[in-house]
């Protein structure tokens, strides 16, 4: 455990940060799991809906800073080329 004042801020401020970026990276994750199921059941217009909302989500995430831009952008271009097979 930290005794200087500003190391105890820091690890207080690390938590807040890591359970927000959790939240961003879960949100994220759920919305990624909708679009892949609409595909698997071959649902071409909603999944072509489900992947607006999923790269919002993605795009929140890497502006967070809770996902790293390269991978942000993989995540995206993976899903519009199974969204674009149907």
């Amino acid at each position: 455990m930290p005794n200087i004042k500003s190391a105890k801020k820091r690890v207080r401020v690390n938590d807040d940060a890591r359970s927000l970026n959790a939240a961003f990276k879960s949100d994220m994750r759920t919305a990624v799991k909708r679009v892949d199921k609409l595909v698997a059941n071959k649902e071409a217009d909603q999944a072509k809906e489900a992947l607006a909302t999923a790269v919002k989500k993605i795009d929140k995430a890497v502006q967070r800073g809770a996902l790293h831009k390269n991978n942000g952008n993989r995540k995206k271009a993976r899903l519009s080329q199974k969204v674009n097979t149907l």
